[in-house]
Parts: structure tokens; sequence; C-alpha cells
């Protein structure tokens, strides 16, 4: 008894040792839990010990009480006698065997008690190296912490800073848009016979509406039958238009090439290389993006397209 109440001392003062120290939470319902398995382990330890000797002692009562069933089976019954005595042996032989394992068992548990302590101190030991453990993990936390939120706060900085490159970049995309089409001149004034400038003129008005496919093919339609016009190149730079307002890149940059090479002398060339440069950026092609966007300053420096051409290169990086 004073074995148990002793353990339960050493159980009592290391769980108030770990509350004491800097466990974590965690830590400490863990370790908690522990030494409540130990001291539960201990008190059964003790009752089975208790119970054992009990089947121990009925076993020996059960062992006399054979003996005398033996001594009295010889007196009463001699005909029987040898094989009552061989099942009586038998059966005394097994009790005897249980009577060893038994007593065994009890060594055992006396040894497992013994031990109890020895495993309290090794407990101990360890918590006191997890409890250093975390301690050292979270120190190295909050310097991961510290240096995640500085590293979010520069992120967060370049975040803004391109999400304002990206509005700018978007704004003036719009503007050559918008400019592309402001400029796009009325066919009264190019000198072609009405019937021509219908032709036209329905087809440019389906892109207007966003029709590209059926705007492509009315300029197709009007180029197979009036190669050499006025409008011809200008008919020739929107079907690159169409590719670009449907995000096919790699055609709208086919067509603009057909606008340069067929019509070299045309009012369209600049906005071309221009719709071209900005093609291959899409693509995600700078160098062909910017070299095209410097061949448009250099071939025509007091175009629009020009101006538009050095806005967008100062936003290349």
């Amino acid at each position: 008894m004073r074995r148990i109440v002793w353990i339960k001392g050493v159980i009592l003062f290391s769980v108030l040792s770990l509350l004491w120290g800097c466990a974590t939470k965690r830590e400490v319902v863990v370790l908690d839990r522990e030494t409540n398995r130990l001291s539960s382990r201990v008190t059964t330890q003790q009752r089975e010990r208790e119970s054992l000797q009990r089947d121990m002692e009925k076993l020996q009562n059960d062992f006399k009480a054979l003996q005398k069933e033996t001594n009295d089976l010889k007196m009463s019954v001699p005909g029987e006698a040898k094989k009552v005595q061989a099942d009586l042996l038998l059966r005394l032989e097994t009790l005897q065997t249980e009577v060893r394992t038994l007593g065994t068992g009890i060594e055992e548990y006396k040894e497992l008690l013994k031990k109890t302590p020895k495993e309290m101190d090794r407990l101990k030991e360890n918590i006191a190296l997890r409890t250093k453990a975390l301690e050292d993990k979270e120190k190295i936390l909050d310097e991961k912490d510290k240096n995640l939120e500085e590293r979010m706060k520069g992120m967060e900085e370049r975040l803004k800073g391109l999400e304002g490159k990206i509005g700018q970049v978007a704004t003036k995309q719009m503007e050559i848009e918008n400019l592309l089409r402001a400029k796009e001149t009325s066919v009264e004034g190019k000198g072609v016979s009405a019937r021509t400038g219908d032709l036209y003129k329905d087809a440019y008005e389906a892109y207007q509406k966003g029709d590209f496919e059926g705007a492509r093919r009315k300029f197709e339609a009007f180029l197979k039958q009036y190669p050499n016009t006025e409008l011809s190149d200008n008919a020739q730079f929107w079907i690159g238009e169409t590719y670009y307002g449907k995000k096919d890149y790699e055609k709208a940059i086919l067509e603009y090439e057909k606008a340069i090479a067929k019509y070299p002398e045309g009012d369209k060339v600049p906005a071309a290389l221009l719709k071209q440069a900005l093609a291959f950026l899409e693509l995600g092609d700078k160098t062909n993006g910017r070299n095209l966007l410097k061949r448009v300053m250099e071939r025509y420096p007091q175009s629009e397209q020009a101006d538009m051409a050095k806005k967008r290169l100062d936003t290349i990086k």
C-alpha cells in the first residue's frame, strides 16, 4: 500500500513539474494522459496480484479437497481405485502446473512493480527532452513567421505595383484599339465605287458588332473581288483584327504581315506593325514584340502609332 502511495506521489510531482514547465497545452494533455495511464496500470496490477493470491488460495483448497477425495475413493471403491487415482493424479498435476504458472505470474508482477519507478524516471526524462524540443520548434516557428510576414508585405507591395502596371497596359491597349477604329477612314473619301463601298461597309459593320467570323468572310470576299482598291489594305488589316479579337494571335500576325507585304505603301502599315508587336507580346515573345515596337518608332516617327509604341515599350521589362 505504501508503494502505491509513493508511486502516486511521484506521478503527482511529475504532473506538477510538467505543468510548471514551458510545454505547450497539447503536450501537457498528452503527458497527463500518459501519467494517468501509468497510475491506472499500477492500480490494476495491484488488484490483479490480490486476485491471483485469492485464486492460489482457492486452488490450494481445491488441492486439499482432491487429496481428501482421493483417499475417500481409495477406501470406498477398491475396484475403481486405480482409474480414479489416475484421473485424480492428472487433475492434480494440472492444478500444480496452474499453481506454478500463477506463482510465476505473481513474481513477474512483483518485478514489474519494482520497475515502475524506473519507468517514471525515464518518462520524466523523455518529457524534459520533448519539452525542450517543443520550445526550440516554437522559436524556429516564430522566426519563420516573422520572415513570412516580411515576405508577404514585400509581395503585397510588388502586387500593387504590378496591378498598377497591368491597369496602365490595359488602358493603353484600349486606347490603341479605339484609335485604330477612329482612324478607319470613311469609304466615301477613298474614291471607290458605291458597290465597293457597300461591300466594305457591310464587312466593317459586322466587325464592329463583334461578329468576327462573319466580318472575316466578308473582308475576304471583298479582297477576292477587289484586291487592288484604296480599301484593299484596310480590308487585309481588318482580317488580322478578326483573329486578334478571337485571341488567335499567331494567325493575326500572319494576316498583318500580308497587309504589310502586299500593300507596303498603304496607310495601314504602321497599324499592322503595331498590332503585330502587341500580338507577339500576348504570346509571351518579348523579343519580337520589342523589336517591332522599335521598328514602328524608327520607320514612322511622326505617326500616332509611334507614340503608342513608345508608351507600350516603356511598360516592358
